[in-house]
């Protein structure tokens, strides 16, 4: 039976399978679990209190930290036919300012959330809080069991339909402020769909909950993902548990940003004591050596592994190949999800994969990639100018520079806000060179920078091994492969300066967005200036300049 709403898939699996776990909270202890029939009774009980206090239509805000009550918080909303709105427990208090009265939310539901002491003092006035359990605040609330007994043994009154809005997920705002974008069910359950028949991910699979719920695709890939499929979800206690509690959990699927497999190999080369000792352990006995780092790791079942939201550096990818972990490389947007991927049979390093069931696509003449499928956003809230430039004649405008190779691959080469001119006038795209930079052992985060610079200049952060090695060993590092890069560039493109600094780029310094995407503007407030400088310094001299800042 074909499902077409989120209430539709819950009461299925209640009716089902009412004993089966789907949620489970992991404790130091054990978990705190929740089955398919309680959890759809106390959805329906606050959905129907949601319902009775607040009617229809309104925006209501989720802010915690990923646990099962953000899932049933967020399927209550919806089912008392209201919009639910996810907020980062990162964001700055500015950022959660413009969402919560851009928005005109009528209801905060609070969890656990490193954000909250900055966000409780820029709450619109006569907004109801809503303490989640084991949650305390200061403020006049409500509380989870408040509405649960007020609710109890009802049913929401709302019917909902395919088309209705559900949710508006903020875009990550790497310039200016962030967009809401329209959410229905039919545009979350059809990309989740097109992914399962291309690829025959299986039911009542297992699934690990760390990445922010706010962000689209944590929420298509685990949380609606286990509707559909009757799924198991395991989520995390925090990022500083991640290593003991993804072994715990074992998923058949799992999704990271490259920021992710970064950070898990360099935890990995950690406990071998270098590269060079890894390297020397896989020469020895590398599926031995494999299987034994993916085991620890607990993704020795995983059946699908993604790596998307930013471009991920090859090196990156060939190195996890090494220890018999393929990730695959996939393209979607919180705009229009799904729409390409690698599969195991078709895959290519380096690019984002082939078109997934019936989604169309074509390169315009300034080089964007345009799609057109099912199961798109209907637009962004409150915003029919921008809604008008999205979607023009039935195409999506993804605003990604593309290129098809002669197989069929689709490659991008950038955001088209993010390409810039130098001082010669001619365009450079910096996502290849950070690529290409990021295959030495030493930095992590990359940002090529040369907007109206005579030249470009790379900006990274020393990883820990980089911190800690010899600045002689890292320099010379650096520079050979400055050497390497810049022979494959036009001349205009090539980098002159290095700047290599000790600070990890995070949302708490706010050069990182919430989803881990880096913020170009941000990087160019703190480096333009001494960018500038270097810049000037290698066209005077011929030569690469280095700093550490």
């Amino acid at each position: 039976m074909r499902m077409h709403t989120l209430p539709e898939m819950l009461d299925h699996w209640a009716d089902t399978c009412p004993e089966r776990i789907w949620l489970r909270d992991l404790t130091p202890e054990g978990a705190t679990e929740f089955a398919w029939g309680p959890a759809r009774d106390d959805v329906s009980a606050v959905a129907s209190a949601l319902e009775g206090r607040f009617g229809h239509g309104e925006r209501m805000v989720i802010l915690s930290r990923n646990r099962a009550h953000w899932f049933l918080a967020d399927l209550a909303i919806i089912a008392s036919g209201n919009v639910s709105v996810g907020l980062f427990t990162t964001l700055p208090p500015s950022t959660a300012d413009y969402v919560l009265n851009f928005t005109e939310a009528r209801v905060v539901f609070v969890g656990e959330a490193s954000n909250w002491e900055r966000v409780r003092h820029v709450l619109p006035e006569g907004v109801t809080l809503v303490a989640l359990p084991g949650v305390e605040l200061e403020e006049p609330h409500l509380r989870w069991a408040d509405l649960l007994a007020e609710g109890q043994g009802l049913r929401p009154r709302h019917r909902p339909q395919p088309d209705d809005t559900i949710s508006l997920v903020f875009t990550s705002g790497t310039t200016g402020q962030p967009k809401g974008v329209i959410q229905t069910h039919h545009s979350n359950l059809v990309p989740i769909r097109r992914f399962r028949e291309a690829f025959g991910t299986r039911e009542r699979a297992r699934y690990f909950s760390y990445l922010p719920l706010s962000h689209i695709a944590e929420r298509q890939i685990v949380e609606f993902s286990s509707l559909d499929g009757c799924g198991e979800v395991n989520f995390n206690q925090g990022l500083d548990t991640l290593a003991s509690d993804l072994p715990r959990t074992r998923p058949h699927m799992f999704f990271g940003p490259p920021r992710i497999w970064e950070q898990l190999r360099q935890a990995i080369t950690g406990k071998f004591g270098g590269d060079e000792a890894l390297q020397q352990a896989l020469d020895a006995d590398r599926e031995g050596i494999g299987r034994l780092v993916l085991e620890g790791l607990g993704l020795d079942q995983v059946e699908y592994c993604l790596v998307a939201a930013a471009p991920t550096p090859p090196a990156l990818i060939h190195w996890w190949d090494t220890l018999g972990l393929t990730l695959m490389e996939g393209f979607g947007q919180t705009e229009a999800m799904g729409a390409f991927a690698n599969s195991h049979r078709d895959r290519r390093v380096g690019s984002v994969g082939k078109p997934i069931g019936d989604v169309e696509y074509r390169i315009s003449p300034e080089g964007e990639l345009l799609v057109r499928m099912h199961g798109c956003t209907p637009g962004y809230y409150r915003d029919p100018e921008k809604t008008a430039e999205l979607i023009r004649d039935g195409w999506l405008h993804t605003g990604d520079k593309a290129r098809v190779d002669d197989e069929g691959f689709l490659y991008l080469t950038g955001r088209i806000k993010d390409y810039f001119k130098t001082i010669q006038g001619k365009f450079v795209a910096p996502p290849p060179i950070e690529g290409e930079f990021a295959r030495n052992p030493w930095t992590e985060q990359h940002c090529l920078l040369g907007r109206g610079l005579s030249k470009t200049v790379m900006v990274a952060v020393l990883n820990e091994a980089g911190r800690q090695a010899s600045p002689e060993v890292v320099d010379a590092a650096i520079r050979d492969t400055v050497a390497g890069v810049n022979s494959g560039l036009e001349t205009h493109a090539c980098i002159g300066g290095v700047i290599l600094s000790a600070e990890t780029w995070t949302p708490d310094n706010e050069i990182l967005t919430p989803t881990l995407k880096v913020r170009r503007e941000q990087v160019e407030a703190r480096f333009g200036e001494l960018a500038e400088t270097l810049a000037r310094q290698a066209v005077a001299s011929g030569e690469l300049q280095l700093q550490r800042v």
